[in-house]
């Protein structure tokens, strides 16, 4: 993964970013020389959250498919909550 000084960011600007996307779709930005924030583009932030979703939804139906589910009205829902406070 490319790496962006923070320096570079400062006199390139997004040039920089967009150079280091060219061949890569995540590159890491380095402060005083440690990896501090991820850049990407777009399409491929969408991606990794489509991913993350279908991630989420998958559990959710293994849980359902378990049995590991609870069925409640909202009243019973709201008392049980302020007991796991």
């Amino acid at each position: 993964m490319p790496s962006i000084p923070a320096n570079d960011l400062k006199t390139q600007g997004v040039s920089a970013i967009a150079d280091a996307l060219a061949d890569a779709p995540e590159a890491m930005v380095s402060v005083r020389g440690k990896d501090r924030f991820v850049v990407m583009d777009i399409e491929h932030y969408h991606y990794l959250r489509e991913c993350e979703l279908a991630a989420a939804l998958a559990e959710s139906q293994a849980d359902l498919a378990a049995g590991r589910f609870v069925k409640e009205s909202v009243d019973a829902h709201l008392k049980r909550l302020a007991k796991i406070k």
